[in-house]
């Protein structure tokens, strides 16, 4: 659920943000601001979705069941992240929603489960994902919420892979370089990030990957990292070489 920024809610909203329009929020959200953050009327609260951007609204009724907001500036427009795909082999629940959330806050575009040989768990909570993107955007001071995608078996994701959008394929059999220089020879543009099971990738589907037309093998150095850590190593690597880091638009969380 939402977090503050500031004392002033922020709040992941679904429905269409425009001036002085007004919305009656979902249960969760207004139990949320009326009973635990005992909003009143007239208090602050701040939406965001990608379409509409961030908006500050005032609350114009209060009930934890159905409570309204009304809408009345913009903020800052809806700006998505850079085209950069996370694909990686589902983990066991509890560290999927740290992989969730900071994929999220790493500025992954898309989050993208792939079943493949050596995967331990198959089964993936897309709800309790998404749940869990919409919390880090929140805290996070984003106005962008990923898409989480279907999981899909890496032999299908690979058959179809566009020739525009580079691959980014953590390999733990790369010859030890320094990532950052291997990232300079990237082509900026679309892009994804590939990570395997705790398994490693089998022979067949290294092959697969390796004989991509645009993949980049890529060392994460001389350790062997858990999954959810080499995420945030990776792509904290893909930002500041190929994404956004240079630009002054990150900056850190109060949380």
């Amino acid at each position: 659920m939402a977090r503050s920024q500031g004392r002033v809610p922020r709040l992941y909203c679904e429905q269409t943000l425009s001036a002085r329009g007004e919305l009656t929020l979902p249960r969760e959200a207004s139990h949320y601001l009326v009973t635990v953050l005992r909003s009143e009327v007239g208090a602050p609260a701040k939406l965001f979705n990608a379409i509409d951007g961030e908006w500050r609204c005032v609350i114009s009724h209060a009930n934890r069941k159905a409570a309204r907001v009304t809408c009345e500036e913009c903020l800052r427009a809806a700006t998505p992240p850079p085209d950069i795909d996370y694909l990686f082999a589902p983990l066991k629940s509890a560290r999927l929603d740290y992989l969730a959330q900071k994929a999220t806050e790493m500025g992954a575009r898309r989050i993208c489960p792939v079943i493949t040989r050596h995967t331990v768990a198959a089964k993936v909570n897309l709800e309790r994902m998404r749940a869990n993107a919409i919390e880090a955007a929140e805290q996070c001071n984003m106005v962008y919420v990923p898409d989480v995608a279907e999981p899909e078996k890496l032999a299908s994701v690979l058959a179809g892979w566009p020739d525009e959008r580079t691959l980014v394929f953590c390999d733990e059999r790369a010859g030890l370089s320094n990532p950052i220089d291997t990232l300079k020879q990237v082509k900026p543009g679309p892009m994804a990030v590939l990570l395997g099971p705790e398994g490693g990738f089998s022979e067949e589907e290294r092959d697969m990957i390796l004989a991509l037309p645009n993949v980049v093998a890529l060392s994460l150095g001389p350790r062997i990292m858990r999954a959810d850590t080499a995420a945030v190593a990776v792509l904290a690597l893909v930002q500041s070489v190929l994404g956004d880091w240079d630009d002054g638009s990150s900056g850190l969380s109060d949380a």
